[in-house]
């Protein structure tokens, strides 16, 4: 029969190696979490089409602050300068003109972008790329 001094001399290693791995685990996982998110750089102009209910082109003026996004989209169809507000995070950008009726989402990889666009008459592609920073 263990005493107790016996036992304890084999539990305490066995919870300490569980803890350490826990707590090296746990600290792995939180910096894989904040690494992993990364925002693009998309600030300044970029160039575009779009086809579907609407068709044309259209230049996006950004500025970026962290992951918000604001500026102003000129379109060829309808024709106008329109406020924008939007967000960009690990790839994906959603923008909206609310005063031309559409919103944006899709997918940034280097100095393009792509996506969908969303209007009262329907769902359309777009698609740009960065011509100045």
């Amino acid at each position: 029969m263990r005493t107790f001094r016996q036992t304890v001399s084999r539990v305490v290693p066995v919870v300490s190696v569980a803890a350490l791995l826990a707590v090296c685990c746990s600290g792995t996982s939180i910096a894989a979490g904040m690494g992993s998110a990364t925002t693009p750089k998309l600030a300044g102009t970029w160039s575009g089409k779009y086809s579907g209910p609407y068709s044309g082109s259209f230049t996006l003026y950004w500025k970026q602050t962290r992951s918000r996004l604001s500026g102003s989209i000129k379109l060829s169809n309808p024709p106008g300068k329109y406020g924008i507000t939007g967000s960009v995070h690990d790839g994906k950008i959603s923008f909206g003109a609310v005063d031309a009726g559409a919103t944006y989402t899709g997918t940034v990889s280097g100095r393009s972008m792509s996506g969908h666009y969303t209007s009262a008459l329907g769902v359309g592609s777009w698609s740009a790329h960065r011509t100045s920073s």
